[in-house]
């Protein structure tokens, strides 16, 4: 996989979860609503690097979807942060692309979003996994 399409699709994972963290936001309790929103905030800010990314890469940067299809209904909290571990879970296995696709302090980057991310999924899921990024490949 190029640098360019490993950067367009964690620059895509990013506005899903930009997306679904609407989504787990309007279902959790007051308790967590701060740490879905620093969440949406941390995602927002890596979309709109990887925006700039993709550019200087010489590409046109993906653009959001309408609306994305949840992989289960969020009917509650526990819903909400089930959804906010898979999106983690998703967002980690398209960094951990980009970090075999990049060197230098492309890759660094990668790494460092890589891991915020597997932090994050660890938070909401409350247990780790043993290869972040790579939980999807299984």
């Amino acid at each position: 996989m190029s640098a360019l399409d490993a950067t367009q699709a964690a620059l895509a994972a990013e506005h899903a979860a930009v997306y679904g963290y609407g989504v787990v936001g309007g279902r959790l309790g007051a308790e967590r609503r701060a740490e879905a929103a620093s969440a949406h905030t941390a995602h927002r800010a890596r979309r709109d690097a990887l925006r700039r990314t993709v550019r200087d890469l010489g590409g046109t940067p993906v653009v959001a979807e309408a609306a994305y299809a949840l992989p289960f209904r969020v009917a509650d909290a526990a819903d909400a942060e089930r959804l906010a571990a898979v999106l983690e879970d998703r967002v980690a296995g398209v960094y951990s692309d980009l970090v075999r696709a990049t060197e230098g302090s492309a890759r660094a980057e990668a790494a460092a979003a890589l891991r915020e991310a597997a932090v994050r999924a660890v938070r909401w899921r409350g247990s780790d996994v043993t290869f972040p990024g790579l939980a999807e490949r299984a």
